[in-house]
């Protein structure tokens, strides 16, 4: 259920990557870190924030669909190197803070930094290639479009200090309801054909990110893509079963006037 997928601004954006308006890719930045949460948010149920009850924190939870979007717009990366803080802002046996270093086969690089810690936090995502660059923030994508491919300027231009020239739009349009599209997509697939907008399988894709960030921090080195699974189920497993020992809180339940608030997000 990649809603997310939905949203006019993203697809532009992965529009401009894909077809190559932006030229080839050489930097990705976003930094999402208005997943704000309380503590009584993770003490409303014993499976929050827990290995057994969610497999892991902030990656898990929250930010799937930001990861979704990363590799759909730009790609998968070769390999990462991550950082995952451990009940940094919150009293919570997983992670709450991340960060991410991507490389990609082309040299592109790629940085993703999230929490639940950091209030009034922010959204915001950079994209740069020879051509250009992107800024999705506020429901606004920003475009800059240069006039010469930036290789080309910095190997032939003769004065050093020469600002390649640009040209400057915007691009804005209403968030839809992403959850009934994605519906509606599938089954118009299955009645017509229609190409789908989030395929089951693109489903790996944002784990395989989190999973290779699980392990890259577990053992502090940098995890290939795939990640090796015989090492992320042996660490994965120990850390459930030594979460097993300690006591747990009571399963809790939330008013069912709360569960909306969730999808209140910023995007």
């Amino acid at each position: 259920m990649f809603n997310q997928r939905t949203n006019p601004i993203y697809a532009k954006a992965r529009e401009v990557v894909q077809s190559g308006q932006l030229g080839d890719t050489k930097r990705l930045v976003w930094i999402v870190t208005n997943w704000y949460r309380t503590q009584a948010y993770y003490d409303s149920g014993s499976w929050r924030a827990t290995w057994n009850g969610e497999g892991g924190g902030v990656l898990l939870n929250q930010a799937p669909h930001n990861l979704d979007l990363w590799q759909w717009i730009f790609g998968m990366p070769k390999r990462i190197h991550a950082f995952c803080t451990i009940g940094k802002y919150h009293n919570i046996g997983v992670e709450d803070d991340v960060t991410i270093y991507g490389e990609y086969e082309n040299g592109a690089t790629a940085t993703f930094i999230t929490t639940t810690g950091e209030a009034p936090g922010s959204n915001r995502l950079e994209i740069s290639g020879t051509k250009g660059k992107l800024v999705l923030e506020d429901g606004k994508l920003k475009w800059w479009r240069l006039k010469e491919d930036e290789r080309i300027t910095c190997a032939e231009c003769k004065n050093g200090f020469v600002w390649p020239e640009s040209d400057y739009e915007e691009f804005t349009a209403p968030e839809p309801d992403g959850h009934p599209e994605i519906l509606n997509n599938f089954a118009d697939h299955i009645i017509d054909g229609t190409p789908l907008l989030a395929p089951g399988e693109e489903g790996l894709n944002s784990l395989s990110v989190s999973n290779a960030a699980y392990v890259s921090a577990w053992t502090d080195d940098w995890a290939d893509i795939p990640v090796a699974e015989n090492i992320f189920e042996e660490y994965l497993s120990k850390l459930c079963h030594n979460e097993k020992q300690t006591k747990k809180l009571p399963i809790m339940s939330e008013p069912a006037e709360k569960l909306a608030e969730r999808w209140r997000v910023r995007w």
